[in-house]
């Protein structure tokens, strides 16, 4: 048996980390869930590149702050709010739901902080994975993986292939000097002169951007980075939508709030 892995910072969501194996888990199956009780809470998931055109239709994509800046789907201005997800973490309309969030409660993680091998893992505390006389089995009578379990790690590498591109992203945009800091201000027309400010994330510089050189923007429109990045722009002018289902839901903070990419 593996040891659990060591883990000095769980990802968001993640409870606590398990390998899956035979020895421990042959019974287990993963099953569907209507909630997703962890979700109802989180303002802001993870998102990755290849995600920005169909995510960017239905939320706000904006890159964190720091020295390592990582893409978001934003689904709620202010900490503790999603306008997506109801209090008992059920979908409250039809979007597109990001891979993290579809992904969970698998991950590809070491086991160690000396290992170089990534190991499916889950999280043990969900309740979409257990002894359960419903759902999906993860391994047959004879201990090997079913389709179930293939599908499930296919999944999760392909997420792994998909945060390397994402890093190669925004490796080039700090490289460039592309990302700037975010700052949104919205009234409401009963309450002239006194916005809604939204600032702590980062975005790209448009003015930069347009004045970034030719070979560089050849590069990456063959690439398709340009279209990720226009289509991260775009997306921007959600944030009235997100204010809008806020205020709609009665989650309003007081004016002036600061939003925490």
């Amino acid at each position: 048996m593996a040891s659990e892995p060591q883990q000095p910072q769980l990802p968001m969501f993640y409870k606590d980390l398990m390998p899956l194996n035979t020895r421990d888990h042959k019974n287990f199956r993963n099953r569907m869930t209507e909630t997703a009780p962890w979700l109802s809470n989180q303002h802001m998931v993870p998102l990755t590149a290849d995600e920005f055109v169909q995510a960017g239709r239905h939320f706000p994509i904006i890159f964190s702050s720091g020295e390592n800046p990582l893409p978001l789907a934003l689904m709620g201005l202010n900490e503790g709010v999603n306008t997506y997800f109801d209090d008992e973490g059920k979908l409250l309309e039809t979007v597109y739901v990001p891979a993290y969030i579809r992904r969970y409660p698998f991950i590809l993680a070491r086991l160690s902080n000396e290992s170089e091998e990534l190991s499916l893992c889950f999280d043990p505390t969900a309740e979409a994975i257990g002894e359960f006389d419903e759902g999906e089995k993860l391994f047959n009578e004879d201990g090997s993986t079913t389709d179930q379990t293939k599908s499930i790690l296919d999944f999760c590498e392909k997420f792994e292939q998909a945060g390397r591109r994402t890093r190669a992203m925004t490796d080039e945009l700090n490289k460039h000097g592309l990302l700037m800091e975010g700052e949104v201000a919205i009234e409401r027309s009963e309450d002239p002169g006194k916005p809604y400010v939204y600032r702590g994330f980062r975005m790209v510089d448009q003015e930069k951007l347009r004045e970034l050189d030719s070979e560089t923007l050849t590069k990456w429109n063959k690439d398709g980075m340009l279209p990720l990045l226009y289509a991260h722009l775009s997306s921007l002018d959600l944030m009235r939508v997100i204010f809008a289902r806020q205020e709609q839901q009665g989650t309003m903070p007081a004016p002036d709030q600061q939003q925490n990419g």
